[in-house]
């Protein structure tokens, strides 16, 4: 790896954390249907205002040993694990598809799926705010992309459509609304091959996790599925492309 090229995986990481600080804000203020453009960032327990330099993602939860500078009350360690979280990922993303603006693109989509897989994991919802941001990203994935613009419009609906019925004849018992507009959104940002691929990895990951969790967590029947669709969509964006050449290459 060259020198330029370590200090570009670094920018990357750097804006990775910065967005990631972004993200709790999304998620701490989304289901509590906040701003999440005005007001000034605070403490939750004492409400004191927080300073630039308390900020800092990462390196201020670390200087202040996470706690509050005034009320000394625990940070949550979500924080920086959002943080880190999404430096990661974006450093994941960059490296597997190189610097290009298809790359960017992917960044902004991953980050989204993370908001709304902690948010769906909690409430159980998924805010429709998050999947009209997917929509708009996956317009510009399609606009990137106009050679192959017919399969990003089939996979608007590839998944969605299916869903959907399934909506109607269980009257919302079989899958939610927010499930459904996420996979169209998904849908119009991968195209429709990518889109399937993804749903079959989601659901292949709900079956064997929510089953581990009833066997030895005694869960319910019920799960928020958005994390496991927002795993399946995120690993077929990444190797779907190769793993569809793969299996049409095996079977030739």
């Amino acid at each position: 790896m060259g020198y330029l090229t370590a200090l570009m995986y670094i920018f990357v990481f750097l804006f990775g954390i910065t967005v990631g600080s972004f993200l709790n804000v999304c998620i701490l203020r989304i289901p509590a249907h906040q701003s999440i453009v005005t007001g000034p960032s605070h403490c939750t327990s004492c409400g004191k205002k927080l300073k630039w330099y308390e900020l800092i993602p990462l390196f201020s939860f670390l200087a202040l040993r996470g706690r509050c500078s005034a009320c000394k009350a625990h940070i949550s360690v979500q924080y920086p694990i959002i943080e880190a979280v999404n430096g990661v990922l974006w450093l994941f993303v960059f490296f597997v598809m190189g610097f290009t603006p298809g790359a960017l693109i992917a960044c902004l989509f991953t980050s989204a799926l993370l908001v709304l897989s902690v948010i769906d994991t909690r409430t159980r919802e998924i805010p429709p705010g998050i999947t009209i941001f997917i929509l708009a990203v996956g317009i510009a994935a399609t606009l990137l992309d106009l050679p192959n613009y017919l399969s990003h419009l089939i996979g608007l609906f590839a998944i969605a459509l299916p869903l959907y019925l399934v909506f109607a004849i269980t009257g919302g018992r079989g899958i939610g609304g927010g499930d459904i507009k996420l996979m169209a959104g998904c849908g119009l940002l991968l195209g429709w091959k990518l889109v399937v691929l993804g749903f079959f990895f989601g659901c292949i990951a709900a079956t064997f996790v929510h089953l581990l969790l009833m066997l030895f967590k005694k869960a319910d029947r019920t799960l928020s599925f958005g994390p496991y669709l927002s795993l399946g969509v995120f690993a077929a964006m990444l190797w779907g492309t190769v793993l569809i050449d793969w299996y049409i290459n095996m079977i030739i």
